[in-house]
């Protein structure tokens, strides 16, 4: 294997809190362990439009704290085809650089994974995603600050719905899982959390009407991640009102409200530990892999295992959400 002497860093897919703290991170343990850095800019699509540029550790200064991401994030439909991946292997090659690291979900590092083996090319993957679904980490760069989000939404909602006789489904992100609607529903007290990963085996929604969840309260409050499996907020609203037409419904859907803003210190701690160990695993002769967390150790995850499997929810937790609604 070729000698690491230059890494570069991008952010691609949605954008995740603490991303920012990643990117710091990263800059500064390869400056750290003597490697040049550069930054590329809109994902993969940098790699193709020669968007790069070169990064020294004040390029990071004071960015631990923003939401977004300062190298920016795009789809890049052009990288999907062997085409455009050879482009951006050339612009690679033109711009020295030895190595990826690649900070983003689960189509970041399905596309990190196929440039990886198509040209021999050593790439980390870092988790950055709100919607904790990759395989093999405990959580994801992000994922925190968005729970956070939701439950300081909800809690203003709780407070209008107290004062109304209402049922209120809050649509929350989570693609197809459903983890951030499973924890917020905990950690706001709601009834019950709608979640695509069950929606095969239940009709939830049914399921909560005929289990009587308004017995001893006025207004209640159901979190509903976004799937067609589940229907969506709005698409379980209009069935209220087709089969159940007694109960009065509000909708809100959060949307990119919960992308932003500055991230928690879980977050910032875990994009920091995160970063580093994505130099290590460079140093370490590593490639192909995410750096995931597990039981609070960093591991190494082989991408094939991090994108191909599917995160299993916690089961036990539906339970909690009943039991304490009551």
């Amino acid at each position: 294997m070729a000698e690491i002497k230059c890494v570069g860093i991008l952010t691609s897919g949605g954008d995740a809190p603490a991303m920012n703290a990643a990117i710091r991170a990263v800059t500064r343990a390869a400056i750290y362990n003597g490697f040049e850095v550069k930054g590329i800019m809109r994902g993969y699509r940098g790699l193709i439009t020669g968007e790069i540029f070169p990064m020294k550790t004040q390029n990071v200064s004071n960015i631990i704290q923003q939401g977004g991401t300062i190298l920016k994030t795009a789809r890049c439909k052009e990288f999907t085809t062997p085409e455009g991946r050879q482009i951006a292997y050339d612009t690679m090659q033109k711009e020295g650089i030895d190595a990826l690291v690649v900070i983003g979900g689960d189509g970041s590092l399905t596309g990190a994974r196929i440039f990886a083996s198509e040209y021999n090319i050593p790439i980390v993957g870092l988790p950055g995603t709100i919607d904790n679904d990759l395989y093999g980490t405990d959580t994801t760069i992000g994922y925190d600050t968005a729970l956070n989000t939701i439950m300081e939404a909800t809690d203003k909602i709780r407070d209008t719905a107290s004062s109304h006789e209402r049922l209120f489904f809050i649509e929350v992100m989570g693609r197809n899982a459903g983890f951030l609607a499973l924890n917020g529903a905990i950690a706001t007290g709601a009834e019950a959390a709608i979640i695509p990963e069950i929606a095969t085996e239940v009709d939830q929604l049914a399921e909560l009407i005929q289990n009587g969840f308004r017995k001893s309260k006025n207004s209640s409050i159901v979190l509903v991640a976004e799937s067609e499996l589940t229907g969506g907020a709005m698409g379980l609203a209009e069935r209220v009102k087709n089969e159940y037409p007694q109960y009065d419904v509000r909708v809100t859907i959060l949307g990119h409200i919960q992308r932003g803003g500055s991230p928690t210190a879980s977050d910032r701690i875990l994009a920091s530990r995160m970063g580093e160990a994505a130099i290590n695993a460079l140093l370490e002769g590593q490639r192909n892999i995410m750096v995931g967390i597990q039981n609070d150790e960093l591991v190494y995850v082989p991408f094939t295992k991090a994108i191909r499997n599917d995160k299993p929810i916690n089961r036990d937790l539906l339970n909690t959400i009943k039991i304490l609604s009551i």
